[in-house]
C-alpha cells in the first residue's frame, strides 16, 4: 500500500472529510478510487472506501465517502491513514520522474563511491524536496544513525537513480553531515 494522505479533520456538518494529501498537486488525492483507509494509530486492516465527490478547497483537500453523512460520522475519521495499491498509480510521464515510494530504501552513494547511507523518508520543503538519508555505524539499529538531508535538486546534486540497481548517485560529501 502506498500512503497518499490522511484525514485531518471534518467540513462542514454533512459528513465531509478534511484531507491532508501528500500528492502533487494536492487535489490529485482525488483522482485515485477506491481508496484504503485504516486507523493510523491502531494500524488495524486496509478498508476500501470508493469517494462519492472531492475537490480542493484551499490549502486542502475536502470529500465525500458513503456512510459518512453527519459531522458526527465525519469525527470518527479523523487520523485515519489514506492509501492505494501501487497497481493503482498513474504513469510518470518522463524518464526522470519517480514516485516518493519508489525512493525510499535506496542506497545513496557519492561520487567518491562512499555509501551515504539509504533513503528512509523525504520531505517536501517548499524551495524544493529533501532526501532523509539515514546510516549506522557497522549495521547498529537506527539509535545510532546518522541522518543527512540532501536537497533534491536533479542533475546538480542528484547526479542519477537507478531503480534497477537500487541506486542514487549524488555529488555530496560524506563529511556533511547534517
Amino acid at each position: 500500500m502506498i500512503v497518499l494522505g490522511q484525514v485531518s479533520g471534518v467540513y462542514g456538518v454533512k459528513g465531509w472529510l478534511k484531507i491532508y494529501s501528500y500528492t502533487d498537486p494536492i487535489q490529485a488525492i482525488v483522482d485515485y478510487s477506491p481508496w484504503y483507509m485504516r486507523h493510523g494509530s491502531k494500524r488495524g486492516d486496509w478498508q476500501p472506501v470508493e469517494l462519492l465527490q472531492g475537490k480542493r478547497h484551499g490549502k486542502t483537500v475536502i470529500v465525500q465517502i458513503p456512510a459518512c453523512e453527519s459531522r458526527d460520522d465525519a469525527q470518527l475519521y479523523t487520523g485515519y491513514e489514506i492509501a492505494i495499491k501501487a497497481s493503482q498509480l498513474l504513469p510518470l510521464n518522463g524518464r526522470d520522474e519517480f514516485y516518493w515510494s519508489d525512493l525510499i530504501g535506496l542506497k545513496v552513494v557519492n561520487l567518491q563511491g562512499v555509501t551515504l547511507g539509504k533513503v528512509s523518508e523525504l520531505m517536501e520543503t517548499g524551495a524544493n524536496d529533501v532526501l532523509v538519508v539515514t546510516s549506522t555505524e557497522d549495521g547498529a539499529d537506527d539509535t545510532g544513525a546518522t541522518q543527512r538531508l540532501i536537497p533534491w535538486s536533479f542533475n546538480k546534486v542528484i547526479i542519477a537513480v537507478n531503480l534497477d540497481k537500487g541506486q542514487i548517485k549524488v555529488d555530496w560529501q560524506a563529511e556533511w553531515c547534517d
